[in-house]
């Protein structure tokens, strides 16, 4: 095993217990918040099959964003269907034999790679060219958005200037997957491609970051009281879980 292949095996193991266990401890904590206050958007569903309904095209066509800005929806929107076909296309790396669908997609999802990048790029002039926008912005919402760029310009490279070792690259990520380099045959050797090493090394630091930055919108969405709740406060009385344990003590 070269040290380029162990040095990155060590990071991806950091960087996905980082990502798995921040996660799932914000995940946790959201969870856990209380909502005092019944405040759905109006007008808002009356049924939990509505709020599914409204979640559904919440995390699929961004309604709410779609309504308030156009501009921002459409950057956002493709940028974000962009991420997803290029996920999915990266799938043909974690598993052995490819998926029918997944080999389908692949046309698709090499290309997404430019939606991705226009997304991302529309999304940066907003907040440099749009004053209030720009006052409102920190540093680090402008770092997050370059990396993104940065890691789907580095994996467009790959596709359609500089080429990798597919099939090593491939080897040696199911090879982690595996823990191989427990085994006697040990962990395939990563390609020494520059361009792969950039794209790599970004994706591990945005794998560490990502817990602790505005992106974990991803999850919160779904916890917000905005989104998540039934416009029924005529029909019912909305109590919040702490208020219910103090009227249960006092009573007692």
């Amino acid at each position: 095993m070269s040290l380029l292949t162990a040095t990155f095996a060590f990071l991806f193991y950091i960087a996905t217990a980082i990502l798995v266990i921040f996660v799932a401890r914000k995940i946790w904590i959201y969870a856990q918040t209380p909502a005092p206050l019944k405040i759905p958007t109006t007008p808002a569903p009356t049924t939990r099959a509505g709020v599914a309904f409204r979640m559904v095209k919440e995390v699929t066509i961004f309604e709410s964003l779609f309504k308030s800005n156009k501009w921002i929806w459409l950057f956002g929107w493709i940028f974000h269907f962009g991420l997803f076909l290029v996920l999915l296309r990266h799938l043909r790396y974690f598993i052995d034999p490819v998926w029918g669908w997944v080999a389908f997609i692949q046309p698709f999802g090499k290309y997404a790679a430019f939606m991705m990048i226009i997304g991302l790029a529309g999304l940066l002039a907003r907040r440099i060219l749009v004053d209030r926008v720009r006052y409102i912005s920190a540093p680090s919402d402008h770092l997050m958005l370059l990396l993104l760029i940065a890691i789907g310009v580095s994996g467009a490279l790959m596709t359609f200037v500089e080429h990798t070792d597919i099939v090593s690259l491939k080897s040696f990520l199911i090879g982690l997957m595996t823990f191989a380099w427990a085994t006697e045959a040990g962990l395939t050797n990563m390609p020494n491609d520059v361009i792969l090493i950039v794209h790599l090394s970004l994706v591990v630091l945005l794998m560490i970051i990502f817990p602790f930055s505005k992106l974990l919108h991803a999850p919160g969405v779904f916890f917000s009281p905005t989104r998540n709740q039934v416009d029924n406060p005529r029909e019912q009385r909305h109590v919040a879980d702490w208020a219910k344990k103090l009227d249960s003590n006092k009573a007692n």
